[in-house]
């Protein structure tokens, strides 16, 4: 059986599942336990599973990523949030210099099996440092897993999978999808896998290769390109790091053409690295090149300017059209 639910809905029902399935799974963080989070998503899991298991931090990031490589060194596992994950300068260091390199640290007798939660992205007029795109810099650390779900569905799978392995990953979730669409997702645990991206929708003439909230867009952009008889075929990557590339490449080999797109700045990384992927492995077969939609390499804009400065479906049929005619 499955219900209705908003991709909030769906993060919580797996949080609830993966803490009622496994004694070890700890959830922690800034306001998670009785208020149940800054957008509700561990709302009633302190009621449910008791302060030992659900519980508020310090407003201190670094201390909630040292907690969590502690604890899993002990055999817990630990999934802390990070508020907001412009936040995540404070706990680089238990990131990228600790969960990452745990497991070859140790040559294998120790894992970092920790799932880190945070909220990003824009378009909802959140302050400064709520909205930063900062996937790209966790993508360039080795041994971590990087994760971005764009529905409810996918959301609940990917993220039981990431509490159930054993090495670190990074749940990215963007907050303009946690309440703008509810579908059908099942009430009972299921997983979606790591790694593997999904084909949303299948078209001939050009691959559109998104991820986060910018599959939506890619969707609305499809839907105006039809209107004018183009078919885009739309993949959403789900994971960034590690990249699917077969499913990339299959799409490319069949349509010849693509455009990767990302909210992030264009400096800041996955699109730039899906692009040098196809280029590696399929020049031969583009009749165009592979061009990304991406927001302008400045700091990310107050909320009064954040419409003008975020990439949109308009940018996304601009740019598709562009690698069309070339």
């Amino acid at each position: 059986m499955g219900q209705q639910m908003t991709m909030i809905q769906a993060i919580t029902d797996a949080l609830r599942i993966e803490l009622k399935n496994d004694e070890n799974v700890l959830v922690f963080g800034e306001d998670v336990g009785k208020n149940g989070g800054v957008f509700r998503a561990t709302e009633g899991l302190q009621d449910e599973f008791g302060e030992d298991r659900v519980f508020d931090t310090p407003l201190a990031e670094s201390g909630i990523g040292g907690l969590a490589v502690g604890l899993a060194l002990e055999g817990f596992r630990p999934v802390p949030e990070i508020q907001f994950f412009g936040f995540v300068y404070e706990v680089m260091d238990a990131i990228s210099g600790q969960m990452a390199r745990m497991r070859y640290r140790s040559g294998g007798t120790k894992t970092a099996s920790i799932t880190v939660r945070s909220p990003f992205g824009g378009g909802v007029h959140t302050p400064e440092l709520h909205a930063d795109s900062l996937e790209g810099l966790m993508a360039q650390q080795p041994g971590l897993k990087v994760i971005i779900p764009s529905n409810p569905y996918d959301a609940k799978g990917l993220l039981i999978s990431a509490i159930r392995d054993n090495d670190p990953v990074i749940f990215l979730e963007h907050m303009k999808l946690y309440r703008s669409f509810r579908e059908e997702v099942p009430e009972e645990a299921y997983t979606v896998p790591i790694g593997v991206a999904d084909v949303k929708r299948e078209g001939k003439d050009i691959s559109i290769i998104a991820y986060g909230a910018m599959v939506q867009s890619s969707l609305k952009a499809a839907e105006e390109l039809q209107k004018e008889g183009i078919e885009a075929e739309v993949i959403d990557l789900r994971t960034v790091s590690p990249l699917d590339i077969d499913t990339i490449m299959e799409s490319v080999k069949k349509t010849s053409r693509a455009i990767v797109v990302q909210e992030a700045q264009k400096q800041a990384g996955i699109a730039a690295n899906v692009v040098a992927e196809i280029n590696d492995r399929g020049i031969l077969h583009l009749e165009a090149p592979v061009l990304r939609v991406a927001a302008p390499d400045t700091v990310y804009p107050f909320s009064a300017a954040e419409e003008v400065w975020l990439p949109n479906h308009k940018d996304i049929v601009e740019k598709a059209k562009q690698v069309i005619n070339f």
